[in-house]
């Protein structure tokens, strides 16, 4: 190998590795703010129900590495890490899950309904399937707009037992819209699991629908980020759907506080981040800086926290206002 192709190839090792790097940042920001979540609700300072994203961090960093302003997402009773990935500012993240006025929804959405148009989130569902639909009217108004966004939405393996899933799948299909379902296939609908739900897989439903179908390893930083990344580009290029089904696991309950019991002895999951810290130990990275990280990530976490802790609740007489929007041109 000559010097100038060897100092090649350590320039490209060295771009991945600052690459895997940033997206393991931001992975280690997410189970952070989940985890202070679960603090927070066990104190009785986040209202409702929460369904935490443990496990599963890779697919929405992955994904969303090629995502950009302009393209819009829609998520799940499950999408914390989906809206953080997307950009959603912690404060604000915060703010709304603690029911404040100004979080992104003004304290009115929650957990499950979190949303930020500012940067391209559509927002969470607590219907299961409920996302998918909107991110295909999305889709639509990117093909019928030009340029070359995308949508995305993200769903669980339940989903393909509803029907809005199929019927979302053929209208997309048919009027080849720009849209990627993401499915986080953790083998889990609530409290059973998905094998005792449906007949069919998701390879099958794409194929019988017409659509490029793919399938990663969720815990796998580098494939999730590597193939949403070829999958994503060939959309902007063709405006075609796509189908990829990213195989991970639910490190935690259907919902904070579910005792679990109907879950028996089984390998403990797979932890992404654990299986991206080795790859950066292995590419050179030191414990320390990887350290620091997750000591910076505390930081900012507690930080939003305290912001949130500190911002107004919303008043009696507003649970009347902005119920509809006037004004609104199509």
């Amino acid at each position: 190998m000559s010097v100038t192709k060897a100092a090649e190839k350590k320039a490209s090792s060295n771009r991945r590795s600052a690459e895997l790097l940033d997206l393991y940042e931001r992975m280690v920001l997410i189970r952070e703010a989940e985890r202070m979540c679960g603090v927070l609700f066990a104190e009785g300072e986040i209202p409702g129900f929460i369904h935490l994203s443990d496990g599963q961090e890779a697919v929405s960093v992955g994904v969303m590495a090629s995502m950009t302003a302009e393209d819009t997402i829609s998520s799940t009773h499950r999408g914390h890490g989906h809206a953080l990935a997307k950009g959603l500012a912690l404060d604000s993240f915060f703010k709304e899950l603690m029911g404040k006025v100004d979080g992104a929804c003004k304290g009115r959405g929650g957990s499950m309904h979190v949303a930020d148009l500012s940067v391209g989130m559509l927002g969470a569902n607590g219907i299961v399937g409920g996302g998918v639909a909107i991110a295909v009217g999305s889709g639509l108004a990117h093909k019928l707009r030009g340029g070359d966004a995308i949508a995305a939405s993200f769903f669980g393996d339940g989903a393909l037992a509803e029907g809005v899933f199929h019927e979302s799948l053929n209208i997309a299909s048919l009027m080849q819209i720009p849209v990627l379902f993401a499915c986080e296939n953790n083998g889990w609908s609530e409290f059973s699991p998905t094998s005792t739900q449906i007949v069919f897989s998701l390879e099958d439903l794409a194929a019988a629908h017409k659509i490029d179908y793919r399938r990663v390893d969720g815990s796998d930083l580098e494939e999730v980020s590597a193939v949403a990344s070829e999958i994503i580009d060939a959309m902007r290029r063709d405006r075609r759907p796509r189908v990829l089904e990213c195989i991970t696991v639910r490190a935690r309950g259907h919902f904070e506080g579910d005792a679990q019991r109907y879950r028996g002895a089984g390998p403990a999951p797979v932890d992404p981040l654990a299986k991206t810290r080795l790859l950066l130990e292995e590419a050179g990275a030191s414990a320390g800086d990887l350290d620091q990280l997750s000591e910076r990530a505390r930081t900012q976490v507690a930080a939003a926290i305290e912001a949130a802790r500190r911002s107004d609740e919303p008043t009696l007489q507003s649970a009347a206002e902005e119920v509809y929007a006037q004004g609104v041109k199509p």
